[in-house]
């Protein structure tokens, strides 16, 4: 049975029922006043996987409307490609603008995020960004996780840590 999530000024949310039960046992979306708010990942993840609708203006969007809508962002496939995956794998995955990247990514029943995860598209990567990522990642006590998007859109994982000689 589909649940709506609706845009409203940029927000994405649901106030029902299948939207609180799927954030409490599955932690996808944010509890916040009486609705659970989601992230454009997290909003197609579950159109794609628990069909979800997505309502904006009184109208339910198609696939196509959506990816169209949420892809303003250049970079918002090779993403979702990568947040897909992790959530295949059984992880949960929230933002990481305030860590430096794209993802923390926690293990289940874990409330600390073990990873910062960069999603990529091409296989070239700048060492000194790669050295400064490392130590953002550090610093916060998380691992570094690169994930490589191929022209296929599979996933290939990279696991990065600091370590002392």
């Amino acid at each position: 049975m589909a649940f709506q999530i609706y845009i409203l000024a940029n927000k994405l949310f649901s106030s029902s029922q299948k939207a609180f039960t799927l954030e409490n046992v599955k932690k996808l979306g944010e509890k916040r006043d009486n609705q659970i708010v989601y992230s454009e990942f997290e909003a197609l993840y579950l159109v794609e996987t628990y069909n979800a609708q997505i309502i904006k203006n009184n109208k339910i969007l198609s696939n196509h409307e959506i990816i169209k809508l949420f892809s303003k962002e250049k970079s918002f496939l090779t993403k979702y490609y990568v947040f897909k995956e992790l959530r295949k794998k059984g992880y949960i995955v929230k933002a990481g603008l305030k860590f430096g990247g794209d993802f923390r990514v926690y293990e289940k029943n874990n409330p600390h995020a073990k990873y910062i995860c960069y999603p990529f598209s091409s296989e070239k990567i700048d060492i000194k960004d790669l050295i400064s990522k490392t130590r953002v990642a550090h610093s916060t006590g998380k691992k570094l996780l690169l994930a490589f998007v191929d022209k296929e859109d599979d996933v290939l994982f990279y696991e990065i840590d600091w370590i002392k000689p």
